[in-house]
């Protein structure tokens, strides 16, 4: 991995799959406003998964694991981030609510890996908690409750996602973004099944008869740009960079997400959502780099 700064092709490169992810959560709720969310997702899935399978080995990994993944990261997850779009949660605040991932990861790994806190972390989940706290007592016509509580849910799902994607890395090295497109196999029925029991077939058949070309291109934008093209870029530079080098781009995602909902659907936050919004960013940043500023100031003090 390369420890010099990043190059400028390779910069403009993250910069761009974090402008395609931030634009993602506008795009789900174009693809919704024609089509279920959870024949949504199945067909987002089916689309991620072919023709793509046909140019990638699939990795040796554990029938298991790809299950496991699908119906977390993939099922899971998105079946409440589509269906919390679906209720009326603002798309730009779902972009900002979903990176509580990383804090439930953190508890995650605490319960399940026995993982020791460290100050930073512990620091950063009480003030994301906090900010979490406000946005979600600022329900309302602008954000329901049920919105909320599912982009939460669809968070804590993605976490669980994350503890099996560290069971699949102790397989060894392997091409992500072909596991990512073999583990998009498991994900097209379960939805397909839950649309036809929660949706029902009228629904389904009614909108695969009148699909837009602005519903296609949606799923096609959710499939190609946001999953292959997304998880295709950022493999690459996380083969060529450390992952601490990467990673921390991900906290403009939220900031996209926000600039994007306000432009294209006028999506507007109150004070409070800024500053529970503001909470859970520096919650996010003191995660993400607190262990150094620690360290930092640990060490100067012993100098002093």
């Amino acid at each position: 991995m390369q420890a010099h700064p990043m190059r400028p092709a390779h910069l403009a490169l993250v910069l761009l799959v974090i402008l395609v992810w931030g634009v993602n959560f506008a795009i789900i709720k174009v693809g919704l406003a024609g089509v279920p969310p959870m024949l949504l997702g199945s067909l987002r899935f089916i689309l991620a998964a072919f023709p793509a399978l046909l140019f990638l080995r699939p990795p040796k990994v554990p029938l298991r694991l790809y299950l496991a993944f699908g119906l977390t990261m993939s099922v899971g997850q998105f079946a409440f981030l589509f269906s919390a779009i679906h209720v009326g949660m603002p798309s730009g605040l779902a972009s900002l609510v979903l990176q509580s991932q990383s804090f439930f990861t953190l508890l995650l790994t605490v319960l399940w890996l026995r993982e020791k806190w460290h100050a930073n972390q512990l620091a950063g989940l009480l003030l994301a908690a906090g900010g979490l706290t406000l946005i979600g007592s600022a329900h309302g016509a602008s954000m329901p409750l049920l919105g909320f509580l599912l982009t939460i849910a669809a968070a804590a799902m993605w976490a669980c996602g994350n503890i099996v994607s560290r069971a699949v890395g102790r397989y060894g090295p392997m091409n992500q973004l072909a596991f990512v497109v073999w583990a998009s196999l498991v994900p097209p029925l379960p939805m397909f099944a839950l649309s036809w029991v929660m949706e029902g077939p009228a629904a389904i058949s009614s909108a695969l008869q009148h699909m837009s070309l602005q519903s296609i291109a949606a799923v096609a934008y959710i499939a190609w740009a946001s999953t292959l093209f997304g998880y295709a870029v950022w493999n690459f530079l996380i083969a060529r960079y450390s992952v601490n080098r990467v990673a921390p781009f991900t906290l403009l995602v939220p900031l996209v997400g926000l600039t994007t909902g306000w432009l294209a659907f006028g999506e507007e936050l109150q004070a409070i959502h800024f500053i529970g919004a503001a909470l859970l960013m520096v919650g996010l940043i003191v995660n993400l780099f607190g262990a150094s500023l620690f360290a930092r100031l640990n060490w100067r003090a012993r100098q002093s």
